[in-house]
């Protein structure tokens, strides 16, 4: 029986592989933890979003039996995306399950699947760095490759909206105008609130680089709240570390980096609204995989290949194809320390 014969068990079959890498324990990003995508699996390599435009208008006033004011229909769009491919691989020698292999033993099985559960944890953390990276930039506005620089999609141009100018909230001023954070925070909810119309939302969060935060918490206008904010941190729960609500705004600390890929700008802060229905979706497309043709789209794959000629190693492959991004780009404010 040749030496890696055991990965024929359906143990090893891309349905339990794929099933495993989906079980294994998730380590979150904090736009994982705070819920924010609604994810769908979809059967096809791309989407469309349909975006149906809502017109309220003010009726002028006529005289009685002339000409009513005509109504006017809503606008429809559709813009079609195509889902990002995201694949790893790794391979394991022969000589590293060497001496899982002993004949006879009812834990051969077990230990060799030891071994490839540690393999899927690891390339599973890595699709969860890259999945937050892309969660980043449907945040703000703008979905980047893995090298920090190359647009996957520019929602502000996909959607035809131009963003609204950065603003300037000036936390080096020396000598601040009375209530000037205040009124910039005014200013930021007023333009969300503008551009949401009727829709619902929970609250506005803010994902501040470092040195915004610390200026923020540091103004001589916000650090007498802060400072109570904080004292009274321990009867609230689900606070995260490094944040704090302000002129109706929670503004957080945010921290994430992979290598010389900075996943958030140490001057600027991006603010957006959280609990709007469908504002912030995730389409899960399917594998390239002949079993999975058509189907509804898992989070994440795995499939293994098995060296045919000698026997001398197996490969996994893992991948997802996810598409995050936000319907109503507009609400994406951005703003910057000075």
């Amino acid at each position: 029986m040749p030496a890696l014969d055991i990965f024929s068990n359906s143990a090893f079959s891309v349905i339990s592989l794929t099933d495993a890498i989906n079980k294994v324990p998730f380590v979150p990003g904090r736009i994982g933890q705070l819920g924010l995508f609604d994810e769908t699996g979809i059967v096809t390599t791309s989407v469309m979003i349909e975006e149906r435009e809502g017109s309220l208008n003010l009726i002028e006033t006529t005289s009685r039996g002339s000409p009513a004011a005509q109504n006017t229909t809503n606008k429809r769009k559709a813009r079609s995306f195509i889902v990002p491919h995201v694949a790893l691989e790794d391979t394991i020698l022969a000589d590293e399950i060497q001496n899982l292999r002993a004949f006879g033993s009812e834990s051969q099985l077990e230990g060799i699947q030891q071994t490839v559960q540690f393999r899927l944890a690891e390339m599973s953390r890595k699709h969860d760095a890259t999945l937050e990276h892309l969660r980043v930039g449907a945040i703000k506005g703008q979905i980047l490759d893995a090298d920090g620089s190359t647009v996957l999609y520019d929602l502000f141009n996909e959607f035809g909206v131009t963003q609204y100018t950065e603003i300037d909230f000036d936390l080096d001023n020396a000598s601040p105008a009375e209530g000037a954070v205040k009124k910039k925070c005014h200013d930021v909810r007023r333009k969300i609130e503008d551009e949401l119309g009727a829709q619902p939302y929970d609250h506005i969060h803010a994902f501040c680089g470092s040195s915004f935060f610390d200026d923020l918490i540091a103004h001589k206008e916000v650090k007498e709240a802060y400072d109570r904010y904080m004292d009274g941190l321990f009867l609230r729960q689900g606070q995260a570390r490094g944040s704090f609500e302000y002129a109706g705004i929670v503004f957080e600390e945010y921290r994430g980096k992979v290598g010389t890929v900075d996943y958030a700008d140490s001057n600027k802060a991006h603010f957006f609204p959280v609990g709007v229905p469908g504002l912030f979706r995730q389409y899960n497309a399917p594998a390239d995989f002949v079993e999975t043709v058509n189907t509804l789209g898992l989070p994440r794959y795995a499939k293994q290949a098995i060296d045919q000629e000698f026997g001398r190693w197996v490969k996994l492959h893992t991948q997802s194809n996810p598409l995050p991004i936000c319907t109503r780009p507009k609400v994406l404010i951005k703003g910057k320390r000075t």
